[in-house]
């Protein structure tokens, strides 16, 4: 017998209630709605994750899956990318834009690793920060995917658009919608929350048109649009 809380799911609730209040129901809803949100980022190892996440940044994930394979088949390790010739790795990398600043960060990032760290990833926010091109949310995908450990929440474009939205902060800079949620959020779904809240903002709740008529936090959204009764989950 399952002894952990659930949510109550309260027909009472509604937008007006406090974010506390709806949280639950959102997170249970969101993972109803998308059971296999997950990292999209392919990767065998933690330093695959943290080179791939740095790509990831203006690219989309696919583009970058696309390039990842080549690159790790031919610099497998930290010293490898360390050490690789700077021309090369910008032309495998070339097409996830930015690519003279990316290949500049991931070569700079490894050099760290081998000289500091024995060529692996450190499972620790200071220790990832200090590392180029590496932000709080890279830091919080690395930990949260490769390690399990929930320091944080990752907040990207689809996370800082639906937390909008959906009334769970009133802030822009990432920083602090990540203080925010991270009040918000039980620390057991910090890891999750971004998973779920990225596929719903990928399939549902575009950037342009949300598709609203099919959201299944349609009913506790603040920000949603009218549509008629009888599209909702059509």
């Amino acid at each position: 017998m399952d002894d952990e809380p659930q949510p109550s799911h309260s027909t009472a609730l509604s937008p007006d209630t406090p974010a506390a209040g709806r949280i639950g129901d959102i997170i249970h809803r969101l993972r109803q709605a998308h059971p296999d949100a997950r990292c999209a980022l392919n990767h065998e190892n933690p330093l695959q994750l943290l080179v791939a996440t740095i790509l990831s940044a203006q690219c989309t994930d696919e583009r970058v899956n696309m390039v990842t394979p080549v690159l790790f088949a031919r610099y497998p390790t930290a010293a490898d990318l360390a050490t690789a010739e700077r021309e090369e790795l910008e032309e495998i990398i070339r097409s996830t834009g930015f690519y003279r600043q990316k290949a500049r960060f991931v070569q700079e990032t490894c050099q760290i690793l081998v000289r500091q760290h024995g060529g692996e990833v450190p499972a620790d926010m200071v220790a990832l920060l200090a590392l180029k091109g590496v932000a709080r949310k890279t830091a919080n995908v690395v930990l949260g995917v490769a390690f399990g450990l929930a320091e944080g929440i990752v907040v990207d474009t689809h996370v800082k658009r639906l937390s909008g939205r959906l009334g769970l902060t009133a802030e822009s800079d990432p920083e602090k919608i990540e203080r925010d949620l991270m009040v918000l959020v039980p620390r057991q779904e910090w890891i999750s929350i971004a998973h779920l809240l990225i596929f719903h903002g990928r399939r549902v709740c575009h950037a342009r048109k949300p598709d609203c008529a099919h959201c299944t936090l349609y009913d506790l959204c603040p920000s949603a649009l009218p549509v008629e009764r009888g599209e909702i989950g059509d």
